[in-house]
């Protein structure tokens, strides 16, 4: 797997622990994961940070020009689900409301061990753990909104 890694306005935690999995230490390449320096080259994004709206038209032309088929991994609680961020005026939250996200790698920032379980899982290397959840997040007024209906 070519993987081309994405800052969406991360605090740079994420970051640095998936350059730490791509050292000598943790050895990915035995995985055969690789880091690629355009995105028409790669495979798979690795996506760290909340998605800001500045950066939200440009991920998706990153996404567009990936060529299929792609995986999407959300790295961290950011592109998870907004993070600290998930209701500011500045981000749209998480990753998942720009684009198809196949797997997400939950912490603040994930160890390069979890990191590496998700890309063998996604590899087929290890088996899920936990089964699958999907997840929505409502902005306060849609929530209110639901209520006066329902009400």
């Amino acid at each position: 797997m070519w993987v081309y890694h994405v800052n969406t306005g991360a605090c740079n935690g994420c970051d640095i622990e998936v350059i730490n999995v791509l050292t000598p230490y943790y050895d990915a390449e035995r995985f055969g994961i690789k880091l690629v320096g355009s995105p028409r080259h790669a495979d798979v994004l690795l996506v760290s940070g909340p998605v800001t709206r500045q950066v939200a038209p440009a991920l998706r032309r990153l996404y567009e020009a990936v060529p299929s088929p792609k995986l999407v991994f959300a790295i961290g609680s950011c592109p998870t689900g907004g993070g600290m961020w998930f209701d500011s005026y500045a981000t749209v939250g998480g990753l998942d409301k720009v684009l198809p996200v196949n797997f997400f790698i939950p912490g603040c920032p994930p160890r390069p061990e979890a990191i590496l379980y998700g890309v063998a899982v996604a590899l087929g290397l290890a088996p899920k753990k936990v089964a699958p959840i999907t997840m929505t997040q409502s902005h306060p007024e849609e929530i209110l909104q639901k209520i006066e209906q329902s009400g």
